[in-house]
């Protein structure tokens, strides 16, 4: 356990203990607050647990929220080797689920949240109780523009703009917060894990993944049967332009005990855009 934190992290923004866990040769880190059930929160890209801030202020005092962050994003670091793969993130939250015992266990998703979280949820049902489902999929996706994203992001041009340009932090990430202006502070902690072009690796392999990831993607799609009888709430926004109706439906046909809650004017990015909402219609919930 570590207090020591670099300067771009804002401890009036994010006054949570830092934790860590050895997990095969990395260094996790990982907030644990509040008491209650466990409230797993997975963010995607380019964000870490930093991403969840509001969301934990909102909801310790009913649930003990666990918010990680994956090898190369926020304050972890990988092992020598890591590969940055959706496949490689799913198996160090499973062996962190495991080795922190987890069970009755919440679980938020949104982003790429959803294939790594599901991947562990699906050979783990057991401890999964309920699921809060963001803006996220968990299953083969190449729509045309899906693989127009993933080809040119996860191809040479987008090594460039991501690496050298930090477009993902810089672009990318602001855009998608529709209601709202990032502050600096705000901004400056989602720049702070990628300084330079070769911190930003792990930016840069999960657009390529979205297609190259096909198999680990369809795993995780044959085990969602097994999760069908849990309950789920669906928090989806209306102006993201990754994840549409046809998502949101889909989900809403994997847990036929769900309830969703539309978050209007809301933009990919939710936590920052309608943190309070999100917070209200977990509370008032009843999985």
């Amino acid at each position: 356990m570590s207090t020591t934190r670099p300067p771009w992290v804002p401890h009036d923004l994010y006054p949570f203990e830092s934790r860590y866990a050895d997990v095969g040769g990395a260094r996790v880190h990982y907030v644990d607050e509040g008491t209650g059930p466990p409230l797993l929160l997975l963010h995607g890209n380019p964000t870490w647990s930093f991403l969840y801030r509001d969301i934990i202020r909102g909801l310790r005092d009913r649930y003990r929220c666990l918010a990680v962050d994956y090898p190369g994003f926020g304050l972890s670091r990988a092992a020598p080797g890591y590969g940055y793969t959706p496949a490689e993130h799913a198996g160090v939250l499973e062996q962190l689920v495991v080795q922190l015992d987890l069970d009755d266990v919440t679980m938020m998703v949104q982003d790429w949240g959803g294939p790594i979280g599901f991947a562990v949820a699906t050979r783990h049902p057991g401890r999964f109780a309920a699921f809060v489902v963001g803006n996220t999929w968990a299953w083969p996706k190449s729509d045309p523009g899906t693989q127009v994203f993933s080809r040119l992001l996860g191809g040479p041009v987008g090594a460039f703009l991501i690496k050298r340009r930090n477009v993902f932090v810089e672009r990318i990430l602001p855009g998608g917060v529709r209601r709202t202006t990032l502050p600096e502070a705000v901004m400056n902690a989602y720049r702070g894990p990628f300084p330079d072009p070769a911190s930003r690796l792990p930016v840069h392999v999960f657009p390529r993944e979205i297609l190259r990831s096909i198999p680990f993607l369809a795993e995780v799609e044959r085990g969602l049967p097994a999760l069908r009888d849990r309950p789920a709430l669906i928090v989806w926004p209306t102006k993201d332009v990754a994840f549409r109706e046809p998502e949101r439906r889909r989900w809403e046909q994997v847990f036929p005990n769900h309830r969703t809650v539309l978050l209007p004017g809301a933009g990919h990015y939710i936590q920052e855009d309608a943190a309070e909402e999100i917070v209200a219609a977990i509370r008032d919930w009843k999985p």
